[in-house]
């Protein structure tokens, strides 16, 4: 769960050198419909990166704009009853463009929300806790939107602007897409003026400025002033 409420003892530490990398590849959906479910994900942009019939088995496997991550549906891949799988995450730069997108593409998204105490507004079970409107201040981690696909499988956008310390390594600091780099690099414009602001005249090596901007930003670490 992406959350800055939740943590753990040594959360913030950073793995050994030496510590071999796991990273989440693919996620199984049940689907009644795997046609459906295809069409579904598609329009919402999702590209498709294999349907694959093998036997008795059918795998379609698709992946969200700017994601590592995919999702996988098919015949005979799991036991999971359809649309058992609820709250998966799926991480946006701007919460209200992401859900006006995907309204626009057809999907049933409620409006944004935030959850005026805690974080379990956000989980379908608690919907009578949200308040209308993104978090204050737009706090990262702090605004959600809802949809469900046509078996009834849950998502959740989130918006997260600013990673917690030790959530990313400088070290892999990425942009996916020119609208995320473009959004990052807006906030650091606004960020380098105030910095500008503050030592009275134009910072020539505004080059470097933003740049360390742009890393402490992703990483968690301490924004440069």
């Amino acid at each position: 769960m992406s959350t800055s409420e939740e943590s753990t003892p040594g959360s913030n530490v950073a793995p050994e050198a030496n510590s071999l990398d796991m990273k989440l590849e693919v996620v199984v959906i049940p689907v009644s419909d795997v046609d459906r479910a295809k069409e579904f994900y598609r329009g919402l942009g999702w590209r498709l990166d294999a349907d694959i019939v093998a036997g008795n088995v059918r795998l379609v496997q698709l992946t969200p704009p700017g994601s590592a991550c995919s999702v996988q549906f098919g015949t005979n891949l799991v036991p999971a009853p359809p649309g058992s799988a609820q709250a998966t995450y799926l991480v946006v730069p701007d919460i209200t463009a992401a859900r006006d997108d995907l309204a626009r593409r057809g999907a049933e998204v409620t409006e944004v929300y935030h959850c005026p105490s805690g974080f379990a507004c956000r989980f379908d079970e608690w919907a009578g806790d949200r308040a209308d409107g993104a978090a204050g201040e737009r706090a990262s981690y702090g605004s959600f939107a809802s949809f469900k696909d046509p078996d009834g499988n849950g998502w959740l956008l989130q918006e997260v602007t600013t990673r917690l310390p030790g959530r990313v390594s400088t070290s892999e600091v990425s942009f996916r897409t020119a609208g995320e780099l473009a959004e990052a690099l807006r906030r650091a414009r606004a960020a380098h003026g105030e910095h500008e602001r503050r030592i009275g005249e134009a910072d020539a090596s505004w080059p470097d400025w933003y740049a360390a901007y742009l890393v402490a930003e992703q990483s968690g670490a301490q924004l440069p002033r």
